[in-house]
């Protein structure tokens, strides 16, 4: 049973990978492309070469990515594996087998925006599945490698050599517009890894463990945590409460803490991803 398992949890990474890497291929053809934005990588590299010498913007890619996977798999050995082949081969045949797509943007705005988005959600789900498209991300590993460089900072500099590059090609103005589609990109990626959702955790600091307690097991049907507390300007032993709740939850408990409990001290903060019983897996009653 273990080994079924283990074998549909791969089959599925490589499947979200496949359709990441589909989802990257679409963005470069629809947006960046017609755009003339180098947003960084080695998709920045084919549009600046298919602007300056009409090369094939796929075959470049295949051309960069597939010896870059072979010299990080020498320097940087366990961080690369079969799955980033994968990506690494499934992004330019996206691009060459799309290269016709008849829905096309080049309007720059609307290309760093929105392609910015569809390439963020794309790379992902790359990553959800424990994948990557490979390309630059390679150097960025190398030199991170052999320099001590951070991870972000390294990406920073080899995205920011590309976008220097097509400045002096195309012009500033449509680098300054490659630079707003990685920043897209950057926040959309987070969001789709984190699965941001709307709950919340929230805080409850009281004297009244009991009652606020009984509310909300009784009233909202969640679980909670106690932590025992000294306030700072009382010095008096106090209880905080931690629980997590969804947002229609959140909301009918700052109603009825307003009503039953106006001097507990109560703090609602954005909870990204929650895992545990009565969300990622289902409420559990002795």
């Amino acid at each position: 049973m273990k080994i079924i398992k283990k074998q549909k949890k791969i089959y599925t990474e490589y499947f979200t990978i496949i359709i990441g890497s589909v989802l990257v291929g679409l963005a470069y053809n629809m947006f960046f492309l017609p755009a003339k934005l180098a947003a960084g990588g080695v998709s920045g590299i084919s549009t600046i070469l298919y602007e300056m010498y009409l090369f094939n913007p796929a075959y470049v890619q295949w051309l960069i990515n597939i010896p870059l996977f072979f010299i990080g798999l020498i320097l940087l050995g366990k961080d690369f594996s079969l799955k980033t082949l994968v990506g690494t081969f499934f992004v330019p045949f996206t691009i060459w087998i799309s290269a016709d797509i008849p829905f096309k943007i080049d309007n720059p705005l609307l290309a760093a925006i929105y392609g910015g988005i569809l390439l963020g959600v794309g790379l992902g789900i790359v990553y959800r599945g424990n994948g990557s498209t490979g390309g630059l991300a390679t150097v960025a590993q190398i030199l991170k490698k052999y320099t001590g460089f951070s991870s972000g900072y390294s990406q920073l500099i080899v995205d920011g050599v590309v976008v220097i590059s097509s400045a002096l090609v195309f012009n500033l103005e449509l680098a300054l517009y490659a630079m707003i589609a990685i920043y897209v990109t950057s926040k959309v990626i987070d969001f789709v890894q984190l699965q941001t959702s709307p709950s919340k955790l929230v805080l409850i600091i009281t004297e009244q463990e009991e009652q606020i307690q009984a509310i909300i097991n009784e009233e909202i049907d969640r679980g909670l945590t106690k932590v025992r507390s000294i306030g700072g300007y009382s010095n008096k032993e106090k209880t905080m409460i931690l629980c997590v709740v969804e947002q229609q939850e959140a909301i009918y408990l700052k109603k009825v803490l307003n009503e039953q409990e106006p001097n507990s001290f109560v703090v609602f903060l954005n909870a990204s991803e929650i895992l545990g019983r009565g969300f990622s897996v289902p409420k559990y009653y002795e």
